[in-house]
């Protein structure tokens, strides 16, 4: 569709949230505004990727705080809120790594985005998902504001419901001598934290209204769920949520890269830039879960994931990206401290798809976490291994135990799974939770002609445990 230049808007357009355009309209077949990033990937460029984080501000409120799907929602809320209710569960979209960077993998975009739209609206009443929530990397390369349009407002435009996000690395991470204002996170939060619902710049004619989210951190609830979504910040790896200054968690930049577990004590920040913000976030959050009984499906939310598939030894044989522990670290620290842990972890940033399951023995009980990647939401699929001297390496089988991969010493783990993988298709992520259940399933959006099987996992929140 055409693009329309428009100007910020600085009072809403609307008296409440506008989710989509009414009247469903036909894909476009090219972007509006081609990404035009590469020349950007210099060795300067490549080097700053390992280097350079990014500060950011306190989410507004208190850590404590909660981010209601009912105020999302905005006047229709009330009603939303009863139909979940009276289904008694409640259905939602995930995915990540959505935006495209060139001509080439444009339609992988939109046949990820037409696959989320059209579970939407096929869905039946009760199963009829009630949002979806990003896992970052919504703009590529960079967070452009001029890209915003074409990958994500457009492909997003007949998807009639709220869009929560948190940022990825290529929402965050500064290109060298970008203007002042015109940051990445800065962009991002005009998106998705702003004080009011309003028509961006980045929409251009579209009426998708920003989204309220209190920070590039919160924590989203609903009926039978909550959602804790953080930062990992802009290196491309590892995922950094803190300044990492506590003993369980400073370690040498070369132990990162080799994934080991060997604790170092320090007073020096690791990343001395990097607030410590979610730390105290986190800590209240699963406080408010533990002292008011929370009986709901607790999800952590993280672009970077703790877990990215290696072989046992390193060397050659793993993907694009690699794990991060001491960020699994961090989250592992609060958790064991407040006696609380999620009942599902699901990332991004890896562009494939990885299901484990993490095995602990947790304050006196026996759990089984499932740890998710779905990465795969159409910027790219990339394979689990890679090659070596033009020689593949072989990929794992289904149910492989890779506890080699979990070094923490935080919490009492006694196992890691690699479930499932599919690095041959795009996908998405249809999540339903009900008062005794959640339910994690990939659904592939699979090239033309191929044929490729969801894949689900379900925890019982009674016994914590995977079925």
């Amino acid at each position: 569709m055409p693009r329309k230049t428009r100007v910020p808007v600085s009072q809403p357009l609307f008296a409440e949230p506008v989710f989509a355009e009414g009247v469903p309209t036909p894909d476009p077949s090219q972007f509006a505004v081609t990404p035009d990033d590469s020349a950007d990937y210099t060795s300067q460029v490549n080097a700053l990727l390992s280097t350079e984080v990014v500060s950011f501000p306190q989410a507004r409120g208190k850590s404590g705080d909660l981010f209601s799907l009912e105020t999302a929602w905005g006047p229709n809320g009330p009603t939303v809120i009863q139909s979940i209710n009276t289904a008694q569960s409640i259905t939602f979209h995930m995915i990540g790594d959505s935006g495209a960077t060139a001509q080439s993998t444009f339609p992988a975009m939109i046949k990820v985005s037409d696959a989320v739209t059209k579970d939407f609206h096929s869905a039946s009443a009760p199963n009829r998902p009630s949002f979806l929530f990003h896992l970052g990397d919504v703009v590529y390369n960079f967070g452009e504001s001029t890209y915003y349009y074409d990958e994500f407002y457009e492909p997003y435009r007949n998807y009639p419901a709220p869009i929560f996000a948190i940022p990825g690395n290529h929402d965050s991470f500064v290109l060298p001598n970008t203007p002042k204002g015109s940051e990445p996170l800065t962009i991002f939060q005009r998106n998705f934290c702003s004080p009011t619902p309003a028509v961006t710049v980045e929409a251009g004619s579209l009426h998708r209204t920003s989204v309220t989210q209190p920070g590039v951190y919160f924590a989203l609830d609903a009926p039978y769920v909550r959602i804790i979504g953080l930062f990992s910040n802009a290196l491309e790896d590892p995922g950094v949520i803190s300044s990492q200054t506590s003993s369980s968690t400073a370690k040498s930049k070369k132990a990162q890269k080799r994934k080991k577990g060997n604790t170092i004590a320090s007073a020096t920040p690791t990343w001395s830039a990097v607030p410590d913000y979610q730390l105290a976030f986190l800590t209240a959050q699963l406080q408010n879960i533990k002292s008011n009984k929370y009986q709901g499906s607790v999800i952590l939310a993280v672009h970077h994931p703790p877990f990215i598939y290696s072989p046992r030894g390193g060397g050659s044989g793993g993907g694009k990206h690699y794990g991060s522990p001491f960020m699994l670290a961090d989250i592992d620290t609060v958790c064991q401290n407040v006696g609380v842990y999620p009942h599902a972890i699901i990332s991004g940033h890896a562009h494939n798809y990885q299901r484990y399951t993490r095995k602990l023995q947790f304050h006196g009980q026996n759990y089984s976490v499932p740890f998710v990647i779905c990465g795969d939401g159409g910027h790219n699929v990339s394979t689990l291994v890679k090659s070596s001297f033009a020689k593949q390496a072989a990929e794992p089988g289904d149910n492989t135990d890779v506890t080699y991969m979990d070094s923490s010493t935080i919490v009492q783990s006694t196992g890691l799974t690699l479930n499932k993988h599919d690095d041959q298709n795009s996908g998405f992520l249809r999540v339903r939770a009900t008062a005794t259940d959640l339910t994690i399933t990939f659904n592939p959006a699979p090239k033309s002609g191929s044929a490729a099987k969801p894949d689900a996992v379900t925890v019982n929140l009674a016994t914590r445990t995977v079925a």
